[in-house]
């Protein structure tokens, strides 16, 4: 008996220890593809089954390092953090150096503003805030410590949205719109109108939508491949500042970033 079990034990760390590897490898050929894959453009990538490829990628995403979009895959969560330092991953790559060519933009926007300055990307159906600025006076936020929010009641989360046709498709066709507070979008027609108008506009608003008494502007920002891979905002008081003169400084650093990523 005791043979047996050392036997079955010796199996199943065999067998752990090939699932460790095949999970190495699905990261790998995830972080090579520098785009989301779906489903089978990672199982045809690394040679796994179908059914094995499915199974370690919703164990990878229950982990927190691979996010999922509808139908597509891509590394981010809390791999996405480990690589922060050097630069930040984006839409399933990283963007080395990109750290320290945008803080200098977002410290300015600071200044100008003397708000709350957030850069944001997409991580499923929320925005991740990879950089927050900020002084004595922070205005408060549901976010605050988690450093995420729903895509569709925050400016971040809109611009996002309305650049990326993906992301927009898979969101709208899922449950209904959580509702934060008496002012957030629910209706998925009436949020697709405001999606278009920020794609003319280049500039989009939240007004007491996911928290009270706060307001936000946020830009896009364009990475090397052309699409909007991060957004720039500025979240005050309702009061505080005007959001028309908040948008036009948004718009300006937004552009800035733009630029120093295609350094």
């Amino acid at each position: 008996m005791d043979r047996a079990r050392r036997a079955e034990a010796a199996s199943a760390a065999a067998s752990a220890l090939g699932s460790l590897e095949r999970g190495i490898e699905i990261l790998l050929c995830l972080a090579a593809g520098m785009r989301p894959m779906n489903l089978t453009q990672v199982h045809r990538s690394t040679g796994f089954s179908k059914t094995t490829t499915h199974r370690l990628l919703g164990t990878l995403q229950r982990r927190g390092l691979v996010t999922r979009t509808g139908g597509d895959y891509t590394v981010g969560g809390r791999l996405a953090d480990l690589v922060a330092p050097r630069g930040w991953v984006v839409q399933g790559r990283r963007l080395p150096g990109s750290r320290r060519a945008v803080l200098p933009h977002l410290l300015q926007l600071y200044e100008a503003t003397r708000q709350t300055v957030n850069l944001a990307v997409a991580d499923g159906f929320e925005v991740a805030y990879v950089e927050r600025l900020y002084g004595h006076n922070r205005v408060r936020s549901p976010s605050d410590g988690v450093d995420r929010a729903p895509l569709h009641c925050t400016a971040t989360g809109k611009v996002l949205l309305a650049y990326d046709a993906g992301l927009r498709a898979a969101f709208l066709a899922s449950p209904a719109l959580r509702r934060m507070t008496g002012r957030t979008v629910t209706a998925p027609a009436a949020l697709e109108r405001e999606l278009a108008a920020i794609r003319v506009e280049g500039v989009a608003y939240a007004r007491e939508e996911f928290a009270e008494g706060v307001c936000c502007a946020a830009a896009p920002v364009f990475g090397p491949d052309g699409g909007a891979c991060m957004a720039v905002a500025v979240a005050a008081p309702v009061g505080a500042a005007a959001l028309p003169r908040l948008s036009g400084a948004v718009r300006r650093t937004a552009h800035q970033i733009t630029g120093a990523l295609l350094l």
